[in-house]
């Protein structure tokens, strides 16, 4: 990073851009950290507690974590090569500062196999590249909190009930009252501690090592099995999705953040803090094929776990596999650039989305395709799944968007059954595990022509968005990645075209549906669906259309931020972010799309090799 690299600083009414944000975590918590090196959000000790900070969704009384004590007028940032450690390069008028932050991990920490694996601290080390700059660790909780001095910094006690307690760790050579200014080449550290029993920090510990948590991440990073395009891309969405990825269970939060918007000034916004089956399957799905297969065997055993709890799948689950808590509107926050309300929590828990019965069983099809055991239990809970999926098929619900007008017979999850059928019918017969595997496929290739046949409009030339339907959908893109139907029969090629034709939104962008064509029982709009466009992607290169297909897999990684991160949405006027961020569903379009183009141009390969 050199000072040419910094990019002047912009706020609007008090917000940076969403791609303005570098995220850190340990696979349990997290913080967002602006490049003015500000942290505007911090959810710890786990990701979906209430979070400490989120200035935000309200830099006014969200609260926010400074370390530097002058106005930044221009700042860049960047990770240290394969970990989840962020630098931030931060001008004042007076001097240039380089800030680092992480999540300190563990020694020897195993990212692979352990579940306490953080430490429950933040490290932040400032130092000053070049002139003088003026540093004070300045942390103000969004609740009010008891503050106490003790002999090496600050004791912070939220008076709401349940908020976590926190200890701020000042270097010896800062003041945690006042700002004290650093010459060129001096640095210091500042560690936030919320731990249990993290009381003590001796003097001796100062400097912080950095080197475990660097060694840890390496370590994890180095599994990664990709040699494709966009390498770069490809290994930090990997990287990005083991910083969503609950380590004490194997949980995968769908995103970040909640309530930032769909809509600039919208009330599209959402808390996605939660595990998705569907999001988590399709996260486990991209990671097990480049050589992170621990992370969808953990996956799979939670979810399991919590499925037999119940007694049923559920749509999402907190991070313990409970219901997540009911969906509340919070008035006292302004939310993103004035974009209410605030939601904490998430209705769509409440709905009914068949989808989820063929993303836990082709989950597990894969499992154990990889050559691990079902055993007698879970093989009748997978059995007993499969038929609910055959006697839910054909009912309306709420589909993969979640709309929340009443259910309709989405096409989506009506595929979705079928893939339920079709993979608990393959694993009885290749593992000779006992069901009524010939009815189950028979019940299979029914739904399989009830979509090609009800689900497809001649007036659209489209497979639609549900069963005799008229109106197109994007999700009908992923069909062929579930095997649902094959991206080169004529009228996947064709829903292929009319989608592109009718949902882009220009640059290989596209909507997930349009709300004025199809209601969803929400106000306004929203951007483009980024993994929508990588759907878009796989269904080219499996048509044929591979220079195109590697055209639009360019473009679209491009518009990763300078930390290789991508949000929900975009705008397509502005090319702004949109939606929580970092979003799981993006970064596993830049994986899965990736892996598809390389079997792609090997097939291609191999064709003009074998030609005469």
């Amino acid at each position: 990073m050199t000072v040419a690299d910094l990019r002047r600083v912009a706020r609007i009414g008090g917000h940076l851009p969403i791609a303005d944000y570098g995220l850190a975590g340990d696979g349990n918590g997290c913080a967002l950290i602006g490049r003015d090196s500000v942290i505007e959000w911090l959810c710890v000790p786990r990701f979906d507690c209430p979070p400490v900070l989120c200035g935000l969704l309200d830099p006014y009384r969200g609260g926010a974590f400074r370390i530097v004590a002058e106005d930044v007028v221009a700042g860049a940032q960047t990770y240290v090569d394969d970990t989840a450690v962020t630098v931030t390069t931060v001008r004042t008028d007076h001097g240039v500062a380089e800030v680092t932050d992480a999540f300190l991990l563990c020694s020897d920490a195993d990212l692979r196999r352990e579940a306490y694996v953080g430490r429950g601290e933040l490290l932040r080390r400032i130092r000053v590249v070049s002139g003088r700059v003026a540093v004070h660790p300045d942390l103000a909780l969004r609740s009010p909190a008891r503050r106490s001095r003790f002999w090496a910094g600050v004791l912070l006690q939220p008076q709401a009930p349940g908020r976590v307690e926190l200890r701020l760790f000042v270097d010896p050579a800062l003041d945690v009252d006042q700002p004290v200014v650093l010459e060129s080449g001096q640095q210091a550290d500042v560690v936030l501690r919320w731990a249990p029993g993290s009381g003590r920090l001796h003097r001796a510990e100062w400097p912080r090592d950095l080197a475990p948590t660097v060694s840890a991440w390496r370590r994890w990073a180095a599994g990664i099995d990709y040699d494709g395009p966009q390498r770069d891309l490809v290994r930090r969405s990997a990287l990005t999705l083991k910083l969503l990825d609950y380590t004490q269970n194997g949980a995968i939060i769908a995103a970040a953040t909640s309530s930032l918007p769909e809509e600039i000034g919208g009330a599209r916004n959402w808390d996605y803090r939660y595990t998705w089956v569907r999001d988590a399957a399709f996260s486990v799905y991209a990671m097990r094929r480049i050589g992170l297969p621990d992370e969808a065997d953990r996956f799979l055993s939670w979810v399991l776990d919590a499925v037999e709890r119940d007694g049923a799948p559920r749509v999402m689950y907190s991070l313990d596999g409970l219901p997540p808590p009911d969906e509340r509107l919070d008035s006292g926050l302004a939310g993103y650039r004035g974009s209410r309300p605030v939601r904490w929590g998430n209705a769509a828990a409440g709905q009914t989305q068949h989808d989820v019965y063929g993303e836990i069983i082709d989950c597990a099809y894969q499992w154990a395709r990889a050559g691990n055991h079902l055993d007698g239990q879970l093989w009748s809970h997978l059995v007993q799944f499969a038929e609910l999926a055959a006697r839910s098929a054909r009912r309306p619900d709420h589909g993969i968007w979640e709309v929340r007008t009443a259910g309709k017979p989405f096409t989506y999850s009506v595929a979705m059954c079928q893939v339920a059928l079709d993979r608990t019918a393959r694993l009885s017969r290749d593992l000779n595990l006992p069901c009524d595997a010939p009815r189950l496929a028979a019940q299979a290739e029914e739904l399989r022509r009830l979509v090609v046949q009800e689900a497809w409009s001649e007036r659209a030339q489209s497979l639609t968005d549900q069963m005799g339907g008229d109106e197109l959908d994007a999700s009908v893109l992923a069909l062929p990645l579930r095997r649902v139907i094959d991206a080169a029969h004529p009228r996947m090629v064709a829903t292929t075209r009319a989608v592109e034709a009718r949902l882009g939104a220009g640059d290989g962008l596209l909507y997930r549906y349009l709300p004025n064509c199809s209601p969803d029982g929400l106000a306004g709009h929203e951007g483009a669906f980024l993994l929508c466009s990588f759907w878009l992607v796989d269904n080219l290169a499996a048509q044929g259309d591979l220079d195109r297909a590697m055209q639009l897999y360019d473009s679209l990684c491009q518009r990763a931020g300078p930390l290789g991160l991508l949000p929900e949405e975009i705008d397509p006027n502005s090319g702004e972010f949109l939606g929580n961020y970092p979003q799981a569903f993006s970064h596993i379009g830049v994986i899965s799309s990736g892996i598809n183009l390389v079997r792609c141009l090997q097939n291609c390969g191999q064709r003009r090799g074998n030609s005469p």
